[in-house]
């Protein structure tokens, strides 16, 4: 018996891999591989959680009606031209369903998110990468990148796993050099990291252009990882065909709720975004003090970590897991030599730089 067939382009796809929680012999370990908040959930968004839970048989409302509100009056946004989904890998997913298919490309960078080439083969489009610069995005060489064929160019800013941030210039230049007709996909997972001075421009290239899309997510710094609450902004055309997709319950009337109340407690937002500062310039400097390490300049909440000596990015995985530490090591997306490791919290970013230098004299 002959059973169904996938389409050639789904058999292509490489599936997804998460950052570890776990050692290999199951021990739980302190997880700095999946960039979340080391602070954990503000208070007040796991007490509407708690308060949703009374209300379980609801479904929830698909039109994400106080949370579209709640989002413009934060950021200042038109609530009709938001849309909304699971983690904004969901939203990123809409965007290349609605705006391409097979015999169209989608433009990311070499070191991009990994959601980027499986959302463009999904539906039978071709990836199209390009170099980066010194693991930072080329504007030029997506530029030079683009044909008659590109429907949709990705760019995490800041970069996903690289750390790495394209100023408002960049972006704008970037967006300039495109064809009306390409969709800007602007991915601000981590812009709430970012200093204010520091803001790429994009929700208000957002507002003024026809062709961008800004997604953003609770997941990293509002500590809502497992809610899966994401979001995007763009113009109402872009918006409105992309809603034609999106599946009706997106995600739980607890996850709205927590999200809602999330936005509301600045103190968090900004206690995570110091801490994140002090502890990331931190662990750069002394890992660039180490022998054959270097920290590549992150805007984010982690730093990729390249090992460029004696001492292998493997070696080191293991010897961090083996210290109850799991951090991402990437050779399926090109990065044999680098771990990406998330800021967590004073005590383990200083145990983790000890057992960095202890490999490294042990590796010399």
């Amino acid at each position: 018996m002959t059973a169904p067939a996938p389409k050639s382009w789904i058999l292509g796809i490489a599936p997804y891999v998460p950052g570890r929680a776990t050692s290999e012999d199951g021990r739980k370990v302190v997880k700095l591989s999946s960039n979340e908040n080391p602070f954990g959930t503000p208070e007040p968004a796991r007490a509407a959680y708690r308060d949703a839970a009374d209300h379980l048989e609801r479904y929830p409302d698909a039109a994400a009606i106080d949370l579209r509100a709640a989002l413009a009056a934060h950021y200042g946004v038109e609530a009709e031209r938001l849309i909304y989904g699971t983690g904004s890998d969901e939203v990123l997913h809409l965007a290349a369903g609605t705006f391409a298919g097979p015999g169209d490309e989608i433009i990311h960078v070499r070191y991009g998110f990994a959601v980027y080439e499986i959302a463009t083969r999904r539906v039978g489009a071709t990836p199209v990468v390009v170099p980066d610069r010194d693991y930072a995005t080329d504007v030029d060489a997506i530029l030079a990148a683009v044909t008659d064929k590109t429907k949709i160019v990705f760019v995490a800013n800041p970069n996903n796993p690289t750390g790495t941030y394209s100023t408002k210039d960049e972006i704008a230049r970037l967006h300039a050099g495109l064809p009306e007709s390409v969709l800007l996909v602007l991915d601000q997972a981590y812009t709430e990291y970012l200093d204010p001075e520091d803001d790429d421009g994009g929700l208000e290239l957002a507002r003024t252009a026809s062709n961008v899309l800004v997604t953003r997510t609770f997941s990293k710094i509002f500590g809502l990882a497992s809610e899966r609450v994401g979001w995007g902004y763009a113009s109402p055309e872009i918006i409105n065909a992309m809603h034609r997709i999106r599946a009706p319950f997106a995600f739980s009337i607890g996850a709205q709720a927590a999200a809602i109340a999330a936005l509301g407690d600045a103190g968090f937002v900004e206690r995570s975004r110091s801490h994140n500062r002090e502890w990331r310039g931190w662990f750069s400097e002394q890992v660039d003090a180490l022998p054959g390490l270097r920290a590549v300049p992150s805007k984010a909440n982690f730093v990729l970590v390249l090992f460029e000596g004696l001492l292998t990015a493997e070696d080191a995985y293991k010897a961090l897991m083996a210290a109850g530490y799991a951090t991402r090591w990437l050779p399926g997306q090109g990065l044999p030599q680098a771990l990406r490791i998330t800021i967590g919290t004073e005590a383990e970013m200083r145990d983790v730089v000890a057992v960095l230098r202890a490999e490294t004299g042990r590796a010399g």
